[in-house]
């Protein structure tokens, strides 16, 4: 055969084979850079649908956050404010002003000095009575006052936002609710509720409306009914739903305090008994034989006894009211 026709044959074979590497083979590199590049592309895509839903399902949850953050500086800043004097003052719905009431406690606390002076008793015990006439007594009158108030506003207050649901299902809008309360509720509910109406007619925002009846009357109810309204505003949602859990939660409590109340009556009872106890047998010692305890009062050793046991005895009551107080 002749050897040119042999080599010919070889190189045909080897160029056909080469021509089917170089197919074959580049055919799968592409193939893969491609793969990558589209794996890398929907990772990215994945990725990027990932972060969004993140951002978007934390941003309710930031603003959430940040609500109670500042529900809780307000709260702070008014519980601070609820205890000073003025506060107190306004609370038990008096128009007193706070110099006004200092003047009147003093001129009370030196009209008791001046009756103990004038029965002939010790001087030390005259200022003791008038110290705590003066200083004691205005405050505590102040302070059940105020709680007798708050009582009042807050079992009627689950009343008021059953007014305010039923006018929000019928149609009415929120102010018209809040009229309704201020005209046929009764004293406190309806004074208070009334102030903020006109607040409101004056141009001030709900929000500071309620602020400043959170001042005067500082009540849990209150606040639950502030934070609903300050949600709704900022998040949006059915109000006349979420004041009717309001309510619902409202009544329960009151339903638990009226429970409290009545399991530990016998203890409160017990209380008042032995808190009676001491002054009354003063009292009957006093009547019966004044010459017995006349020594308590004439000698300086009786007299530091009589204090003695009547700081150990307000200390007893304040130990046994904190035992027996629940708060809700």
């Amino acid at each position: 055969m002749n050897p040119i026709i042999i080599l010919a044959a070889i190189f045909g074979f080897a160029a056909f084979a080469g021509l089917g590497l170089v197919f074959a083979g580049g055919g799968s590199a592409p193939s893969a850079r491609t793969v990558k590049r589209a794996q890398a592309i929907t990772a990215g895509s994945r990725v990027e649908k990932t972060n969004r839903a993140k951002a978007a399902a934390n941003e309710p949850a930031q603003r959430r956050k940040a609500l109670l953050k500042t529900l809780k500086e307000q709260e702070r800043n008014q519980r601070k404010a609820s205890i000073s004097l003025e506060a107190r003052l306004q609370q038990a719905g008096l128009t007193v002003t706070v110099q006004q009431f200092w003047i009147a406690s003093g001129v009370f606390g030196l009209l008791v000095v001046g009756v103990i002076l004038f029965l002939h008793q010790s001087f030390w015990i005259a200022m003791g009575l008038g110290f705590a006439a003066g200083l004691g007594l205005p405050r505590w009158v102040v302070g059940f006052l105020a709680g007798r108030r708050t009582k009042k506003f807050t079992a009627a207050f689950s009343d008021a936002i059953d007014i305010i649901v039923r006018g929000i299902k019928s149609g009415l809008p929120v102010n018209d609710c809040l009229r309704i309360i201020a005209r046929e509720s009764p004293a406190p509910l309806g004074p208070e509720f009334q102030q903020l109406v006109e607040n409101a007619a004056m141009g001030m925002s709900m929000e500071q409306g309620l602020e400043k009846m959170f001042s005067r009357m500082p009540t849990s109810e209150l606040r639950f009914f502030t934070i609903v309204l300050a949600i709704q505003q900022k998040t949006g949602g059915n109000l006349a739903e979420a004041l009717g859990n309001l309510s619902a939660v409202l009544r329960a409590r009151k339903l638990m305090r009226e429970k409290v109340k009545a399991l530990s009556s016998e203890a409160t009872a017990s209380a008042m008994i032995i808190g009676c106890l001491p002054p009354g047998v003063i009292l009957m010692i006093q009547v019966t034989s004044p010459a017995y305890m006349s020594t308590m009062y004439t000698d300086h050793r009786g007299n530091l006894m009589l204090m003695a046991g009547a700081f150990w005895m307000a200390l007893g009551i304040f130990v046994m009211h904190r035992m027996i107080n629940f708060k809700f």
